[in-house]
């Protein structure tokens, strides 16, 4: 018995150990690992994956959250810019949705301070979604089936866009990727990272490039100028957050963006520019680190950062109510 207590024991301050090494690993590395979210409200956020499917909060009926930010294509939809209403050309990169709860700031400027008002945004911008806040809620509030959800989740059946916003900012709060391979090195798993991914790992943060991309996101809690040791040539207008500031020394300083799935979220920056990871690192170590990364760093790089897609959202896709002699029509050539 006492053999059997003392081994026990032995077992137990093992186990201990271990984890308590993988937790100091995790806190001596400027990028921690992510963790599984549970939502706060389920009904919410089931009902914020409706309306986030729901081409109807668009003019024309066509285009939902998910057409810019595709869940099954890394929360973004992998072209330069997004295509809005009557195929306008969009102004600038779709970002991911994955893992978004994460920044500071929304959008690449970061002119909404949440994901609550990111998502009210593109619904009413004429170049996106092209509809109303008016018309979205009358929209939604013309089905009795979400009138219905309305009531269980906020306690009435009102429809409002504060409401419809909350509940789909609530559903993507749910989209975070734990899992990837990096996570599973960092909770202690050394063989979780073969000797590329390891040695690209060294460059990126010996390079300085953890500078800005740290945290669990790997990016996103920080702005930084777009050339700092070389301008970045671009014909995208846009100029980040002096937009939003007015100020000049904000020009062309735009969100560090998260590197969580970076393998699937091309083409990348602000303007799409870079169609490719290894084009990107390149650039990157020329305009912010005054670096030339050579061919086999630049492929070592690019095989850490593949380390970093984790576990995509996985879910049952929503049956949205039908619409009714009530509902708006939609518009989808005005």
């Amino acid at each position: 018995m006492i053999k059997r207590t003392l081994t026990v024991s032995l077992l137990s301050l093992s186990l201990g150990a271990m984890f308590a090494s993988a937790g100091v690993m995790a806190a001596n590395e400027p990028i921690q690992p992510i963790k599984a979210v549970t939502p706060e409200n389920a009904d919410m956020a089931e009902l914020g994956k409706m309306l986030f499917f729901d081409p109807r909060l668009s003019k024309s009926g066509f285009i939902s959250c998910n057409s810019c930010h595709n869940l099954s294509m890394g929360g973004t939809d992998n072209i330069t810019t997004s295509i809005g209403h009557k195929w306008q050309q969009g102004p600038i990169n779709a970002p991911t949705v994955l893992n978004s709860s994460m920044n500071l700031a929304q959008f690449w400027d970061g002119r909404a301070k949440d994901l609550k008002e990111q998502a009210a945004g593109p619904i009413a911008n004429p170049k996106e979604m092209a509809s109303t806040h008016e018309i979205a809620e009358k929209v939604v509030a013309s089905m009795p089936q979400y009138r219905e959800r309305f009531k269980k989740v906020f306690g009435s059946d009102e429809v409002t866009i504060d409401r419809i916003t909350t509940a789909i900012a609530q559903f993507e709060e749910t989209l975070v990727t734990p899992g990837s391979k990096f996570d599973k090195w960092l909770e202690g798993d050394k063989n979780a990272l073969n000797q590329d991914e390891l040695e690209g790992y060294n460059l990126f943060k010996g390079s300085g490039c953890v500078q800005c991309h740290n945290g669990p996101a790997v990016g996103g809690s920080s702005y930084q100028k777009m050339g700092v040791f070389k301008p970045y040539e671009t014909k995208n207008p846009a100029v980040g957050r002096m937009d939003v500031t007015g100020n000049e020394a904000d020009r062309n300083v735009f969100k560090v963006p998260t590197l969580r799935n970076i393998e699937l979220t091309y083409p990348y920056f602000h303007d799409g520019g870079a169609a490719t990871l290894e084009q990107a690192v390149e650039t990157m170590g020329r305009i912010q680190l005054n670096r030339e990364f050579n061919k086999d760093e630049v492929s070592k790089i690019v095989a850490f950062l593949k380390t970093l897609t984790g576990d995509q959202p996985d879910f049952k896709l929503p049956i949205l109510p039908p619409s009714n002699n009530d509902t708006p029509r939609s518009q989808p050539y005005e």
